[in-house]
């Protein structure tokens, strides 16, 4: 038996499926190789080329999941940090740059674990704000695994957006 009898289609014959591979795609191992090459482009095609998601930190560049709202007075950051408690977790602001960062344990130890999904260990996530904010009025909150911090921007910030006028 040949691998072509395992394919249920061929070129010419009428009462069969017409073949779904191009011209130069007729060999089913060659098709494979092109398709898992390509699965393979698009998990990594929104990684930088020196990955520094993964130096950074065991859950990739981006754990923990966070949500930005920018406001007319302020900027708001929202963080989902499940598993986590407070002392947990470390808010810094660097030169307009917010910095989540923290570690989450496990329960057990890991001669007990026989699967896990759950991510485990150090975690850094920087966020450049773009705008200069009042750095005595920053509020963070922690409640039920979400972080949220507001940043209120300066009033040299809330009134540095121009409208553009957009001409035909």
């Amino acid at each position: 038996m040949s691998v072509r009898d395992l394919i249920p289609w061929s070129r010419g014959n009428g009462d069969q499926l017409p073949s779904v591979f191009r011209d130069n795609d007729r060999d089913p191992f060659l098709s494979l190789h092109r398709e898992v090459n390509r699965l393979f482009d698009d998990v990594f095609r929104g990684f930088d080329s020196s990955l520094p998601a993964f130096r950074a930190s065991s859950f990739g560049g981006g754990w923990p999941s966070v949500e930005i709202s920018d406001g007319e007075k302020a900027v708001k950051v929202t963080a989902e940090v499940p598993g986590l408690e407070e002392k947990d977790i470390e808010v810094l602001l660097d030169d307009g740059v917010l910095t989540l960062k923290g570690e989450k344990r496990s329960e057990m130890e890991d001669k007990d674990r026989q699967f896990s999904e759950r991510y485990y260990g150090r975690f850094e996530r920087r966020i450049r704000l773009g705008y200069e904010v009042e750095q005595d009025k920053i509020d963070a909150r922690f409640k039920n695994g979400v972080l949220t911090v507001t940043l209120p921007k300066t009033a040299k910030a809330q009134s540095q957006a121009k409208r553009i006028e957009i001409k035909h």
